[in-house]
C-alpha cells in the first residue's frame, strides 16, 4: 500500500520510469514499465531481483545476446482473426523476425553455460513455444528485403517473366523512338525514357509534342515538358498493367494460404511475444542497473534498512554531468532503532536523505536492483508512507499546516508494525509549541504502533524524545562550521544543531541583532546548541582517527605478511643451501678415503721406493690442498649463510647491553690504530681510525668522532663485531620505520576546532616526525578566532631545538590563521 496518490511524483519514482522506457527495444517492453508497480511479496520481489541482476552478468559477459528485432506483432496477428483477412509483406516480415529472435533468445537461455548461472531467466523461458517450422515457411516465400520471392509460386513465376520480357521489348522500342527523335531535333542529346503512371514515357518540349504520336500523360510543373507514350508501346505499357494486377492478386493468394496456416496459431504467438515483451523490459531494468551502479542486496522478509553507501540515483545522474560526486548515505532501521529522527541545518540534505530512503525501498519493491554497497541488507514494508512537500489547496481549503494534519490523520489510522513512515519537517507550519507538542504526540503514537520511520525535524522536544525513548534514535546532517557549509553526510546517534546563529552570521546579519536574537532564547538554549556542536565535532574526530587507525592496522598487517613471507623464504633457502653443503661434504669425503686408499695401495707396491712414495704424497697433498681452498661456489654459499644468520639474529628481540669491561690495569699497553675501544664507563665499542698525538679518531658505526686517548679502553674484537650486528640490526629497523614514515607523513596539520590541550599534543607529535624525516617546511592550520590556540602553538614551537623559526602565511593563503614552520 502506498500513500498518498502521487507517491511516485513526489519521491522521483517517474522519472526513473522514463530513464528505464529510454532503454526499452520496443512498445512491448515499453508497456510493461508502465505496469511497474509496488509489491509486498517476497517471492515476487526476489524473483524480480535475480532476473535483472543475472540480465546485468550477461550484458556485461562476452556473449552478445541476440537483440535484433524487437517488435510489436499483436495487432497484426489480432487483426488476422476472421478469415480471408491477411498478413501483409511488412507485417509478415516483422512476424518473422520477432519468432526468430524469441528463437534466438531460447537458445541461447538454454545452453549448459547459461543454464547454470542464469536460473530464474533460463525458469522464464522454460514454457515458451518456438516456431522453426513457421520460420522456414515464411523464409520460403519472403526475401532478406521483405518481399515476396518469385519462387513463392509457379504462376507468381510466370508473371513476372512475362513482365520482364515485356519490359524489355517497350525499353528496347522506347530507345528507337527517342534515338530518333533526337537525331530530327525534337528531344534533347541527354534525355531518356521516365515512368508517368506506371507507364514508360518521353519527355518532349511543348513545341514538338505533335511530332510524336502518341498519348500526353502528363506535363512539368513549369509547362516546358511534356510527356508522351508513343503510340508503338501503348499496348506494352497496356499489358504490363494486366501483368501488375495480376501479379498483385496471386501475391495476395499466396499471404492468405500462410496466414491460414499462421492463424491458428496465433494464442502461442502471442504467448511468446508476452515473453518478448518480458525480456525487452528485464533488459531495459538491467542497463538502467549499471547506469547507476545498483547491485541486489541481502533480502529480508520482514521490515529492515540496513544501507551502506547508499546513493540517491537521480541525484548521481544529475551530478555525474557536472563532474561532481555525490556524497553517500549509511542509514539503519531495526527493531532497536525503528524510529530515526534527522536535524541539521536548512539546505543540509536532510530531504535528501528522506527522499533517497524513500524512493530505493519503492524501487526496491518494485523488482529494481538499487545502488548500494555490496554488504547492505534490505528489508520489505507492507505499506510505505510520505509526507513532504506543500500540498495546500484552494479547491479543497486545505492550507499547508490542514495537510500535513491530513495525511498524519492517514498514518496513525493506518500505520502498523510494516509500515515506513517519511515525514519532512515533522510539526512545521504551525505556531511552533504547539505544533511540536502535537508533533510529540504523534511521534508516541507511531512509535505505539511499532512503525518504522525516518521524520526530519528542527525541533528541540522530539529531538529529546528520542534521546530518552528506546526504538527511537537521532540523526544528524554534518555541518563544517570552519567553512560554514554542509557536509551532506548523516551521523546517527546524536541530534544536530540548525547552526542558525553561524548561518545568520555567515549571511551577514547585524551581529547586534544576532546577540539581542541569542539573549531573547536564552544562554541555556544557546549553549545546548553548543553543545551539540561539540558532540558532532568530537564523534567527527574520533571517527577519522578510528579511521586513521584502521589503515594503520592494515599497513600494519600487510608489512607483518610481508615479512614473514621473507622469513619463510630464507628458512626454505636456508636449508636449500644446508642440503646442498651436506650433500657436497658427503662428496669431498667419499673422494678423499678413495684418495687415501689409492696412495697407500701404490706405497704398497712400490716397496720403499723412495721416488714413487714422495710422488704419491704429493698428489694426496695437491688434493688436501684443493678441498681447503674455497672456490667461488663456496664463497658464494659462505656469503649466503652469513647473512642468513645475521637475519634471523635480527628478527629476534635485541639482547641485553653487556657490562662495562672492568678498566685495564696500569701495565696495559696504550690503545694503537685498528683497536677495538670504548669511552670509559660508556657502552658503545668504536674502532681507532688514526692517532695524533694524544688525540685518537675513533668511527663508532657511521659516527665518528676526536677524543682523548686517556678516556678510552681496549677491548675485544669479538666484542665490536657483536656491537656491529646490533647496530646494522637497529639501522635496518629504523630505516624501515622511516620510509614508512616518510610515505604517510604530510605536510600540512589541522588542528581548527580541537582544545588546546588536544592542539597541542597533535602538533608535537606533527612536529617530531616532521624533524624525523627531515622535513624542511610545514603548515599549522589553527584560524584565527581569538588567538589563544595560536599562542599556545607559537610557544610551543619557540621551546623545540629543531625549529629554525615560524611566521604567519601570506595574507592571500590563509594569513594569521596558518603558522608557516621551517626546520633546521
Amino acid at each position: 500500500m502506498i500513500y498518498p496518490e502521487n507517491f511516485e511524483y513526489k519521491v522521483g519514482f517517474d522519472k526513473i520510469r522514463q530513464f528505464i522506457c529510454n532503454h526499452c527495444l520496443s512498445a512491448l517492453g515499453k508497456e510493461r514499465v508502465e505496469e511497474i508497480g509496488f509489491s509486498g511479496d517476497a517471492a515476487v520481489i526476489a524473483g524480480q531481483l535475480a532476473q535483472t541482476d543475472e540480465f546485468v552478468h550477461i550484458l556485461q559477459g562476452d556473449r552478445p545476446f541476440p537483440s535484433d528485432h524487437f517488435t510489436d506483432v499483436r495487432y497484426a496477428l489480432k487483426r488476422i482473426r476472421p478469415e480471408g483477412t491477411f498478413l501483409d509483406e511488412q507485417e509478415l516480415f516483422d512476424l518473422k523476425g520477432s519468432l526468430q529472435t524469441i528463437h534466438d533468445i531460447l537458445r541461447f537461455f538454454r545452453t549448459g553455460e547459461t543454464e547454470t548461472t542464469c536460473p530464474a531467466l533460463t525458469a522464464l523461458a522454460g514454457t515458451v513455444p518456438v516456431f522453426p517450422q513457421l520460420i522456414r515457411e515464411i523464409d520460403a516465400i519472403l526475401d532478406k528485403y521483405g518481399k515476396v520471392k518469385d519462387q513463392a509460386s509457379a504462376e507468381l513465376m510466370r508473371i513476372r517473366r512475362e513482365m520482364t520480357v515485356t519490359l524489355g521489348s517497350i525499353s528496347r522500342n522506347l530507345q528507337a523512338i527517342l534515338r530518333s527523335a533526337q537525331t530530327e531535333g525534337f528531344v534533347d542529346k541527354d534525355v531518356a525514357p521516365t515512368m508517368r503512371d506506371g507507364r514508360l514515357v518521353i519527355p518532349v518540349a511543348p513545341a514538338f509534342k505533335r511530332k510524336i504520336r502518341g498519348i500526353v500523360h502528363d506535363e512539368s510543373a513549369s509547362g516546358k515538358t511534356v510527356f508522351i507514350e508513343p503510340e508503338a508501346v501503348v499496348e506494352a505499357n497496356n499489358r504490363i498493367r494486366e501483368l501488375e494486377n495480376r501479379e498483385r492478386r496471386e501475391i495476395i493468394h499466396i499471404l492468405t494460404a500462410l496466414t491460414d496456416m499462421i492463424r491458428p496459431l496465433v494464442p502461442e504467438i502471442l504467448q511468446s511475444c508476452t515473453f518478448l515483451a518480458e525480456i525487452d523490459f528485464i533488459r531495459a531494468k538491467a542497463l538502467f542497473a549499471i547506469q547507476i551502479h545498483a547491485i541486489k542486496p541481502t533480502l529480508a522478509d520482514r521490515p529492515l534498512i540496513d544501507w551502506s553507501a547508499a546513493v540517491h540515483p537521480l541525484l548521481y545522474l544529475s551530478h555525474r554531468k557536472q563532474n561532481k560526486p555525490v556524497e553517500p548515505l549509511d542509514i539503519t532501521l531495526n527493531d532497536d532503532g525503528r524510529l530515526l529522527i534527522i536535524s541539521g541545518p536548512n539546505a543540509g540534505g536532510k530531504s535528501v536523505c528522506l527522499k533517497t530512503v524513500g524512493l530505493l525501498q519503492y524501487m526496491l519493491q518494485c523488482g529494481l536492483l538499487i545502488p548500494l554497497h555490496e554488504r547492505s541488507s534490505a528489508g520489505l514494508f507492507a505499506r510505505i508512507f510520505i509526507d513532504i512537500g506543500d500540498e495546500q489547496s484552494i479547491e479543497n481549503d486545505l492550507s499547508t499546516y490542514s495537510s500535513h494534519l491530513t495525511h498524519m490523520k492517514f498514518f496513525v489510522r493506518n500505520g502498523h508494525e510494516r509500515t515506513l513512515l517519511l515525514v519532512d519537517e515533522f510539526g512545521s507550519g504551525t505556531e511552533p509549541l504547539i505544533g511540536g507538542a502535537i508533533a510529540e504526540a504523534l511521534l508516541e503514537r507511531f512509535h505505539r504502533n511499532r512503525c518504522f520511520g525516518v521524520i526530519t525535524t528542527h525541533y528541540q522536544n522530539l529531538k529529546q524524545y528520542a534521546g530518552r525513548t528506546d526504538g527511537v534514535v537521532n540523526g544528524a546532517m554534518l555541518y563544517d562550521r570552519h567553512h560554514m557549509q554542509p557536509l551532506f553526510k548523516l551521523s546517527i546517534g546524536n541530534p544536530g544543531s540548525s547552526f542558525a546563529i553561524e548561518i545568520a552570521r555567515k549571511i551577514g546579519l547585524p551581529e547586534d541583532v544576532i546577540a539581542e536574537a541569542a539573549g531573547k532564547v536564552g544562554a541555556d538554549y544557546i549553549g545546548m546548541d553548543k553543545f551539540l556542536q561539540d558532540i558532532v565535532r568530537d564523534k567527527r574526530y574520533w571517527e577519522n582517527k578510528r579511521q586513521n587507525i584502521r589503515r594503520q592496522e592494515k599497513q600494519l598487517e600487510d608489512l607483518t605478511a610481508r615479512y614473514e613471507q621473507d622469513l619463510a623464504a630464507l628458512n626454505s633457502r636456508q636449508k636449500e643451501i644446508m642440503t646442498t653443503a651436506k650433500v657436497q661434504a658427503e662428496q669431498i669425503l667419499a673422494e678423499a678415503n678413495t684418495r687415501i686408499e689409492h696412495t697407500i695401495r701404490e706405497i704398497k707396491e712400490a716397496q720403499a721406493d723412495k721416488e714413487r712414495t714422495k710422488s704419491a704424497r704429493k698428489t694426496l697433498d695437491a688434493f688436501k690442498t684443493a678441498v681447503l681452498a674455497p672456490g667461488e661456489d663456496d664463497e658464494r654459499t659462505l656469503r649466503k649463510m652469513h647473512k642468513l644468520r645475521e637475519r634471523q639474529e635480527g628478527k629476534k628481540r635485541l639482547p641485553p647491553q653487556p657490562p662495562s669491561a672492568p678498566a685495564p690495569a696500569s701495565g696495559q699497553e696504550a690503545p694503537a690504530v685498528g683497536d677495538a675501544v670504548r669511552l670509559k664507563g660508556q657502552l658503545p665499542v668504536g674502532l681507532i681510525l688514526e692517532i695524533n698525538n694524544k688525540q685518537a679518531v675513533i668511527s663508532f658505526g657511521m659516527i665518528k668522532s676526536t677524543v682523548k686517548i686517556d678516556r678510552l679502553e681496549k677491548v675485544s674484537r669479538e666484542l665490536l663485531k657483536k656491537e656491529t650486528r646490533q647496530h646494522t640490526f637497529i639501522s635496518h629497523r629504523t630505516a624501515d620505520e622511516m620510509y614508512e614514515k616518510t610515505l604517510t607523513f604530510k605536510q600540512e596539520i589541522d588542528v581548527r576546532g580541537m582544545r588546546g590541550d588536544e592542539a597541542l599534543q597533535a602538533v608535537t607529535y606533527f612536529i617530531d616526525d616532521a624533524i624525523r624525516i627531515d622535513a624542511r617546511r610545514v603548515r599549522i592550520l589553527h584560524g584565527t578566532g581569538t588567538g589563544i590556540l595560536r599562542q599556545l602553538i607559537r610557544d610551543y614551537l619557540h621551546s623545540v631545538p629543531g625549529v629554525k623559526q615560524y611566521q604567519d602565511e601570506h595574507v592571500q593563503f590563509g594569513g594569521a590563521g596558518i603558522t608557516v614552520v621551517e626546520l633546521e
